[in-house]
């Protein structure tokens, strides 16, 4: 049995620009941002934006509608409700938030393809106010990982993946990233896994720098027209050849069952949606 799981970054990998950028352009924030910016964490400063929203009287509704404006490519979509379809695991690993991602995955059609979104919480506090707040726990101690922020490691959370599917299936992995952080997960794909870098962006840099270091088949793309065609044409070469695989099994089930006169039991490739 195979489990083919799709997971994507989200911020100039799912959506071509930065979820967060978006937001502190379109909502003005970008003065008081920059002023900050060398202050705080990451993710602390986006809940800082998200307070200055909230004091401005913007609710949770004016930044759900920022959100939906959002550009995501047509072949992206596609892409993505195509890979569903065929019943691909989808999964998101993103140093976004959950509140953003899932709006705009919602706005989109999309939010219900996706098995899986693993990224920094966030909520509406009693207030009406929207908090923000790292993935990892920054009070407790380091996930040890110097490839990735302290916020979130990708690569731990891919290992979890892993260890989360049952051990009598056969799991191929494709990941889709850009950034940095995208860089971990990829050192712990292994053979017969593929890995999608964005061309010129850091992970992809990354791995032309360290090629020696990837097992995963690497294949790069630059436009959502070519993660289209790239992702589908990798999905369907997966499904042919467990589709050969299960074939050479069963004709081999069946020259056995003929010379101890028991009868074969079919195989069938499972890809579960």
């Amino acid at each position: 049995m195979t489990r083919l799981v799709v997971i994507f970054d989200f911020d100039r990998t799912l959506i071509d620009g930065d979820s967060d950028s978006w937001v502190v352009t379109q909502m003005g924030l970008t003065p008081l941002f920059n002023r900050l910016r060398s202050t705080l964490p990451w993710n602390s400063l986006m809940d800082r934006m998200m307070k200055e929203l909230h004091s401005q009287g913007r609710t949770v509704g004016d930044i759900t509608e920022c959100l939906n404006q959002t550009p995501l490519q047509p072949p992206v979509i596609a892409a993505i409700k195509a890979a569903h379809a065929l019943g691909c695991d989808l999964r998101i690993i993103s140093d976004a938030n959950q509140f953003f991602i899932e709006k705009i995955l919602d706005h989109h059609g999309l939010l219900g393809c996706f098995s899986q979104i693993t990224t920094n919480p966030s909520l509406e506090d009693g207030e009406g106010r929207l908090r923000i707040f790292p993935y990892h726990d920054l009070s407790s101690p380091t996930h040890g990982c110097n490839l990735c922020p302290s916020n979130l490691c990708k690569g731990l959370v891919l290992e979890q993946i892993h260890a989360s599917i049952s051990r009598n299936e056969r799991t191929r992995f494709i990941y889709l990233g850009d950034g940095s952080g995208d860089f971990c997960p990829s050192l712990k794909l292994g053979e017969g896994d593929y890995v999608m870098p964005r061309k010129k962006y850091p992970l992809w840099n990354r791995i032309r720098s360290n090629p020696s270091l990837i097992k995963a088949e690497v294949h790069e793309w630059s436009s959502g027209e070519e993660l289209e065609k790239i992702l589908l044409h990798l999905i369907n070469t997966i499904s042919s050849k467990e589709n050969i695989r299960s074939s050479n099994s069963n004709q081999l089930n069946s020259t056995e069952c003929k010379i101890s006169t028991h009868k074969a039991q079919p195989q069938t490739l499972y890809v579960p949606r």
